[in-house]
């Protein structure tokens, strides 16, 4: 395997000032010094409102409440080829609840992750595990900066422990010197120092530090302690400085102003060492334990000082065997003893001093950066991409696994004696909002397709069930199907949508040609023709597309009515005058922007085209679903539905979330129509890619579908799926999986395609 040649690091970085910045920017000059030959970048987060002065290391940046930001991040490092991505990860730095946001990225990258965990929480909310879990899942090697965490990443989260690496807090490499000079130089000549550094927060416990400076007063009476950092850009702009002026009014109150000096600002690199430099004793009176890393700990050890600090988990491993002192959280009193011992104390102190240079000298940046390109290394070696779903499912002529087992278990029990309700809770039927004829004409066509050979049909009873909740929708006062019904069986409106009676007519048209029922198939028919005449005032191109699919039908069995067959050619005219009003050469499409179900469009005019012998609607159908799957495929290959966050912009690159199961379904239709019509395989491949999408070839690799029950989450959201599983969701599913079945069944020798019946939602 040739050596890694290009790294990238993902965090905040300097100017941005926190603590991770500090890190990202170290570790990634480190890295970058550790191989001459060796490409590096920062792809830098920036938080709401701000914009920095990045250095040109920064390659790319993330503002981190743009989910679109996290996609462009990824196809720039897929583009940039980067050997290994390393993801500093940090609660608050990223965009979505529990910072999901950073899963839409990872969940794209092609090359191997190395993720460091700055914090890993013991008692973690159910989200952020979640989050822990799928970044550790996208991660071939997890990095902590302490054996606590390796302890929790194991217990809590059940990480294998071959996949968690411990590597220390890098330090700076600087020699060992005394504090006079540097005390010289920043005026504190003559003084006992005690130094805290960072961003000032209320976490940091500073009130307990003042607290404890009367006492070591009455022992050391030149003592000075030193607050150094400015306020935590968060608290600033929540609070203001009222954190920091309260502590000022406490030193006040205390009559300690002489021995407490505040110094509001963010310092650079050399100045930080300097200050450390110049101190007798550093300070972390930190006053939670779960604090896995502190990087003002690890260089203030560094560079030989003795440390006095509460026992949170970092300094209770770093400062064992005599290189610092661990005191109770919040103690005033304790803090104080210790400090004034140590101050009062030459010997001690200096001896501790020498043991922590000693300690630290594994933990330097450059051994740092030498632990971390080793992981690079093992990760890149073992590193083998996710196949969740193979694109070559079942095709004739292709290998690849049979399409999953029809199974209908969840979707009978979205079922009651009225017919398929809406919407579920998780798994659970969700009766608040009742039923929709949407729904039920979709599970009408479901009974129609699984009456295939080679399918179990649904039981007569239920087929007649979602047949009489079609009828019972028919109101004949208005000459249009009502849509929503709630669940004490009232009906909540007069009409419903265009969209909702052309589906509804697709239903019917499609149960008057292969219901299992004679009586039924005369019934579908008579009513298809008592709801043809109002639709042809529809306006909508999509209820037009799925009248057109229902006359694809309703024609083949009633071949003598006229009007249904003028009724076709109108419906497929108004489709081309659409086209040709609206399409450019890089827009090629009905309207002005992307929708629902937007392949049914194309699909309707190629069906018109193939049953009328009408080339120019099919050639229009074909160009138009070409352009709509460039639209809906990745740079990878893999197939992305338009989704709904885009719905209503024009002649916009459709965004990415959130991603339906209607979509799937209707492109799986639609790539099969193609087949028929012009034979080219790739179709079917198309088709088989759009199906893949539900069992996790998806942006989130997550699956969709439960094979065993059959059940179908409602979509794909940029961070995760939607847990409810609704009437829609389950149909739609099982109609792509029995065009999926049909095609399987399809005699791979066949050198031409044979007509497969369109059936979906």
């Amino acid at each position: 395997m040739t050596p890694l040649h290009r790294i990238a690091v993902i965090g905040n970085s300097l100017p941005r000032r926190c603590g991770i910045a500090t890190f990202t920017t170290d570790l990634h000059k480190a890295i970058s010094m550790s191989r001459a030959d060796l490409e590096t970048s920062i792809v830098a987060m920036t938080d709401p409102g701000q914009a920095y002065d990045y250095p040109p290391a920064v390659a790319f940046q993330i503002k981190d409440g743009h989910i679109d930001d996290y996609m462009r991040a990824a196809d720039f490092l897929n583009a940039g080829r980067f050997d290994i991505v390393c993801l500093q990860h940090e609660f608050g730095i990223f965009g979505g609840e529990a910072g999901a946001h950073i899963l839409v990225l990872l969940s794209r990258l092609t090359m191997p992750v190395v993720t460091t965990f700055h914090t890993v929480l013991a008692r973690p909310t159910a989200k952020q595990r979640a989050v822990v879990e799928r970044i550790v899942d996208a991660s071939s090697k997890v990095v902590v900066m302490a054996n606590k965490g390796r302890e929790l990443l194991r217990d809590v989260y059940l990480v294998p422990d071959d996949k968690i690496e411990v590597i220390a807090h890098g330090i700076p490499d600087v020699a060992f010197v005394g504090s006079d000079a540097a005390k010289a130089r920043l005026g504190f000549a003559g003084k006992s120092v005690i130094l805290t550094f960072g961003l000032l927060s209320p976490n940091k416990g500073i009130e307990v530090m003042i607290d404890a400076m009367p006492s070591i007063m009455k022992r050391c009476t030149d003592a000075v302690y030193v607050v150094l950092g400015a306020t935590h850009p968060n608290l600033v702009r929540d609070q203001g400085e009222a954190y920091r002026e309260g502590l000022m009014a406490r030193v006040r109150e205390l009559g300690i102003q002489d021995h407490v000096v505040f110094l509001d600002r963010f310092v650079d690199l050399a100045t930080l060492l300097e200050f450390i430099s110049m101190c007798d004793v550093y300070v972390t009176p930190y006053l939670n334990e779960a604090q896995m890393t502190s990087g003002t700990l690890a260089y203030s050890f560094g560079l030989g000082k003795p440390v006095v600090s509460t026992p949170y988990w970092h300094a209770r491993e770093l400062l064992t065997e005599g290189c610092g002192v661990l005191v109770p959280f919040g103690d005033a009193a304790a803090i104080g003893g210790e400090i004034a011992n140590l101050l009062t104390d030459d010997v001690r102190r200096q001896a501790m001093s020498r043991r922590a240079y000693a300690a630290s000298r594994m933990m330097t940046w450059e051994c740092t950066a030498e632990r971390y390109m080793s992981v690079f290394e093992t990760a890149r070696h073992g590193h083998r991409p996710r196949v969740f779903a193979r694109s070559d499912m079942g095709l004739p002529g292709l290998r690849g696994p049979a399409p999953p087992d029809m199974q209908i278990g969840h979707f009978l029990s979205m079922c009651d004696d009225v017919g398929l309700l809406q919407h579920a809770v998780h798994s659970v039927p969700d009766r608040a909002h009742g039923y929709c004829v949407d729904d039920n004409a979709r599970a009408l066509l479901l009974a129609c397709a699984l009456n295939s050979p080679g399918e179990q049909p649904l039981s007569e009873v239920l087929t007649a069930r979602f047949a009489a909740f079609v009828q019972h929708a028919w109101n004949p006062d208005t000459g249009q199907f009502r849509n929503f019904m709630g669940f004490n069986r009232t009906w909540l409106e007069d009409r419903g949508s265009e969209d909702s009676h052309g589906r509804t007519l697709w239903a019917l048209g499609e149960a008057a040609r292969t219901d299992a029922s004679p009586a039924r198939r005369r019934w579908a028919a008579a009513l298809f023709a008592q709801a043809l005449s109002i639709a042809e005032s529809f306006r909508s191109p999509r209820a037009w597309a799925f009248m057109l699919l229902g006359l694809d039908a309703y024609c083949a069995v009633a071949p003598d009515d006229l009007h249904a067959r003028e009724v076709r050619h109108s419906l497929a005219a108004r489709l081309m005058s659409c086209l040709a009003s609206v399409e450019t050469p890089d827009w090629v499409w009905f309207e002005e922007g992307l929708a629902y179900d937007n392949a049914r469009l194309p699909q309707a005019l190629m069906l018109a085209g193939m049953a009328t012998q009408t080339p120019q609607y099919i050639d229009a159908g074909l160009r138009s679903l070409r352009w709509l799957m460039t639209q809906q495929t990745t740079a990878a290959g893999q197939f992305r539905p338009v989704g709904t966050s885009g719905f209503g912009e024009q002649r916009q690159h459709p965004r990415a979330f959130d991603q339906q199961p209607v979509e799937a379904t209707a492109t799986i239709a639609a790539c099969l129509t193609a087949w028929r019509a012009d034979g080219d395989a790739e179709w079917k491949a198309m088709a088989t890619r759009a199906f893949a999408w539900f069992l996790g070839s998806n942006d989130l690799s997550v699956a969709l579908v439960d094979p065993l029950t059959g059940s179908c989450r409602d979509g794909l959201h940029p961070d995760r799926a939607n847990e409810n599983r609704g009437g829609e969701s389950v149909v739609c599913y099982l109609l792509g999986l029995a065009e999926m079945r049909q095609l399987a069944r399809v005699n791979a020798s066949l050198t031409r395609p044979i007509a497969l019946r369109a059936v979906g939602a």
